[in-house]
């Protein structure tokens, strides 16, 4: 559904995106994961055709965005990371003024708002000021007015920043919703690790290029075993006697010495009777998408 082929853009002498490849298929929910300032935006603008590359090619729906941009706006739906609503008005009268920009009138018109405010809970709402919502309500506003020409590709941006969890648990049921009922082909770009981990596959971009993709699961699994982080007040000189003694290459971030390995339980309890007195506090966990991040770039995600 969306093919992306060496896609490069620079700034002047900045590179913002290189080199970039992948492909999302029908009705999957693909993510971009990454930093601000990683590519993410500059590539969804690409994608939506508000921006034109420096180099390569990418299709969405069918279309190319740049020999065909007329066609990919018939053919998706845009949620931007700013919100574009009326507050003024209620949720039914934004969804009638953005219907009308799409040429849609008279009972069609009725028919699809009807449909986008079942599809995203907000049949109830429908009378209620958008200045009177919470920023979920809101959010899924945007969702419905993207969806009323029916695009089979709906691209998100940022969709879920500034919502507290419940709110992006709420808006990321709905997305799964347009999906798995819909057919709905999905793509966000995305800081957060939650929502990441939600995502069929996803990319994760840093600095403009890709570092890693593949699925949340597949991805955790290049850690495999346990994440120690340990607290010092000589960081630095822990690391390096970790590495000595145990043979391991611990990364030093954020003022914590971080160690993937088997059996973490088992290492806390070694690594503390080594150092004794040089070790403030440990924690132990599973892998996250922020850990294959630290892994694959040394920088964390936030």
């Amino acid at each position: 559904m969306i093919e992306v082929q060496n896609l490069t853009h620079r700034y002047g002498e900045r590179v913002a995106l290189s080199e970039i490849s992948f492909d999302v298929k029908p009705g999957e929910i693909f993510g971009l994961l990454g930093p601000n300032g990683g590519g993410k935006s500059t590539l969804f603008r690409i994608l939506s055709t508000m921006m034109v590359p420096s180099d390569g090619r990418a299709v969405v729906a069918g279309y190319d965005v740049v020999g065909e941009p007329a066609q990919v706006r018939r053919h998706v739906g845009v949620v931007f990371q700013t919100q574009s609503l009326d507050k003024a008005l209620t949720v039914e009268e934004n969804l009638r003024s953005q219907g009308h920009l799409h040429g849609l009138s008279g009972a069609a018109l009725g028919e699809r708002m009807e449909h986008a405010m079942h599809q995203l809970g907000l049949a109830d709402r429908r009378k209620d000021l958008v200045e009177t919502l919470s920023g979920g309500l809101r959010r899924r506003v945007e969702i419905a007015k993207a969806l009323l020409h029916r695009p089979p590709v709906l691209l998100m941006d940022e969709a879920s920043t500034g919502l507290d969890p419940a709110a992006r648990r709420d808006l990321s049921l709905h997305v799964e919703n347009l999906r798995s009922r819909e057919g709905v082909t999905i793509l966000l770009t995305t800081h957060i690790l939650e929502e990441a981990d939600r995502c069929d596959r996803l990319v994760l971009l840093h600095q403009g290029r890709i570092v890693a993709h593949g699925s949340p699961r597949e991805l955790r699994s290049r850690i495999g075993g346990d994440v120690v982080v340990l607290e010092a007040n000589d960081t630095s000189s822990l690391s390096g006697r970790i590495e000595q003694r145990f043979g391991l290459k611990p990364k030093v971030m954020d003022g914590l010495v971080r160690v993937e390995i088997q059996n973490g339980h088992r290492f806390i309890t070694e690594v503390v009777e080594a150092f004794p007195g040089a070790i403030e506090s440990v924690g132990l966990h599973k892998p996250t998408l922020e850990d294959v991040f630290v892994r694959e770039t040394g920088a964390s995600i936030e």
